[in-house]
């Protein structure tokens, strides 16, 4: 394109819009509407502004800014409504010659969404506002809007379908406002002018929708605006299409009692008899026919809505159990291709460490190799090949002895079990033959004659004269007391060294024996978890198993019922450990207390 033919206005005002802030943009375009004035509507100067406009993307300019929130621009929503009416100015009469389908089937549908939007963005907002100078300009911009969709569809006949097809439309209709919806009603009646046959083109859903409101408009308000307005836009839609009255007397049958009884003489009675006719004529033509055939397909449907439900009864049971399993059976997959990974990755950890510690074996064994005499070398092999062997062979043992008992330890619960039994019987026995013991007539003991008593006197004084009394003086005594304390400290000193050295020895052997038996019970490496690398890898976890093990058997024997604890009543009574511990500061020692 030559610049020097275009306008200079649009030169200036395409570098200003390129050069300024988004916020700047939408003032800045509404100096459009004096460049379009500036020419006569229809003329060659007319046409060839609205193509230089479109070539310098103003147009687009336009209809991008419609999307922004004006409630903080400049001007407010009424510069939204002149750039609405710019748009759809620029938009009708313009002719692109290069790359048209960008025009008509990319801009013009975009427009037309972002017009419905603006609208319904002005509709929230007079529906919001208290003060009735908010209310009247917003309903003026809101006309302004409706008035530029009227146009711009006016100019593009195959924009009627986009208006009707779009979601913001059919929200612009379903509103409870009067002004609104008479405005958003004149709309579809200008598209039904506009294009007749629109509503046999746009999709069912929409056509059900749009005529769903406009029946629900006349049985929910008594308003006469709403009504006339509802009224004459189902005269047009009957009007247009004979397919469109059939649709209305099938699918709202009681629309003729509601149209006759509720909006009769409200001033608008030419247009409703003019569709109460529309509506007769067609109903009653085929009234007979339609109620037999009515008829008749009630008792179909009702008959085979009673074979369906009686066949798909178990229906929902079926789907429920085929649902559950499934997803027990996915969740079970998951779990197991979760479980393999671990087990994998565990067993590649302990193969790693086998490797590891086979490598550290054979390196100390070629160390000893180094070490040891080459005379004894054939003597240290053969040792070493005697612990291999019984280390396998005790490791064997092991493990018969661990399957006998677990085949045997069902047998050795039900020996253990009547053991139980019969010491309970025992001891019952027993406490009863006690009791009768104790309830049989005491007798008294017999008394011992004088004869008697003189030979027991003479008994006792022949023993004290034959074993006199060793008489000790106060200082021997107390001298033997401090002899006696002595030995009894020392005796108390060398009784708690020797305990101590036998709880290390103990504490020893038992580290020894968890040892042994980690050993003796560990794992395969294809039977190894994660908790069995924990244990070889710490020196705490087997103290720590131990005593968990000693708790719990604690607390099972706690937990034991009575007659499993009768039996160790019978046991023989053991010392505490703890009379053995007493501190050397509650003796006596030397006559007096020390502490």
């Amino acid at each position: 394109m030559n610049p020097a033919a275009v306008d200079s206005r649009i030169l200036a005002l395409a570098a200003q819009i390129t050069e300024s802030s988004d916020q700047d943009v939408p003032v800045l375009l509404l100096k459009l509407k004096e460049i379009l004035n500036s020419t006569a509507l229809g003329s060659k100067e007319s046409k060839k502004i609205k193509q230089d406009l479109y070539y310098y993307d103003l147009v687009q300019y336009c209809m991008l800014v419609l999307k922004q929130d004006y409630s903080r621009l400049q001007g407010g929503w009424a510069n939204a409504a002149q750039l609405a009416e710019i748009l759809s100015q620029c938009c009708v009469g313009l002719e692109v010659k290069e790359n048209p389908d960008e025009f008509y089937n990319k801009l013009l549908p975009s427009a037309v969404e972002n017009l419905l939007f603006l609208g319904r963005r002005l509709q929230a907002r007079f529906v919001r506002a208290i003060k009735d100078e908010e209310k009247t300009e917003f309903l003026r911009c809101f006309r302004t809007v409706t008035d530029a969709i009227c146009w711009l569809f006016g100019g593009h006949i195959q924009l009627t379908e986009c208006v009707l097809q779009s979601n913001h439309f059919l929200q612009l209709l379903i509103t409870d406002d009067v002004e609104t919806a008479t405005a958003v009603m004149s709309v579809l009646q200008n598209i039904l002018r506009v294009n007749s046959s629109v509503l046999l083109h746009v999709d069912e859903k929409i056509l059900h929708s749009v005529l769903d409101e406009l029946v629900y408009k006349l049985s929910s308000t008594t308003n006469p605006v709403t009504g006339n307005a509802a009224t004459k836009l189902l005269l047009s839609v009957a009007e247009s299409h004979p397919q469109l009255v059939e649709l209305l007397s099938i699918r709202y049958k009681g629309l003729r009692i509601l149209l006759s009884k509720q909006w009769t003489g409200k001033g608008f009675d030419r247009n409703l008899n003019q569709l109460l006719d529309l509506l007769y004529s067609k109903s009653y033509r085929k009234g007979e026919m339609q109620r037999l055939h009515q008829a008749a397909s009630l008792i179909q449907a009702v008959w085979r809505g009673f074979q369906t439900r009686k066949r798909l009864k178990t229906l929902p049971k079926a789907v429920t159990a085929l649902q559950r399993s499934f997803r027990a059976k996915r969740e079970q997959a998951l779990e197991q291709s979760k479980r393999q990974k671990d087990d994998e990755i565990l067993r590649q950890q302990l193969q790693l460490q086998r490797q590891r510690a086979m490598r550290r074996f054979h390196e100390q064994q070629l160390t000893l190799l180094e070490i040891v005499h080459a005379g004894q070398v054939d003597r240290h092999i053969q040792e070493t090949e005697g612990k291999a062997a019984l280390t396998i062979q005790r490791h064997w043992r092991g493990y018969r002895a661990r399957r006998n008992l677990h085949q045997q330890r069902q047998s050795f619960k039900q020996h253990k079990a009547a053991v139980i039994i019969q010491r309970a019987a025992h001891k019952f026995l027993n406490k009863c033959q006690r009791k009768r013991k104790a309830l049989s007539p005491w007798k008294e003991p017999k008394e011992l004659t004088s004869t008697q008593n003189l030979a027991l006197q003479q008994k006792v004084d022949d023993y004290i004269r034959l074993h006199p009394a060793s008489e000790m003086s106060e200082d021997m005594s107390k001298e033997l007391h401090l002899q006696a304390q002595e030995n009894l400290a020392q005796y108390l000193l060398r009784s708690s060294l020797d305990h101590r050295a036998e709880q290390r020895r103990e504490a020893l052997l038992a580290q020894v024996n968890t040892d042994v038996e980690l050993l003796m019970t560990a794992p395969s490496l294809t039977e190894a978890t994660e908790k069995d690398l924990d244990v070889f890898m710490s020196r705490s976890v087997p103290v720590a198993c131990k005593a968990r093990q000693s708790h719990n058997t604690m607390l099972k024997y706690a937990r034991w019922p009575w007659w499993k604890k009768l039996g160790d009543e019978f046991m023989d009574d053991t010392i505490p450990d703890d009379v053995f511990n007493t501190e050397f500061g509650t003796l006596f020692i030397g006559g007096s207390k020390s502490s």
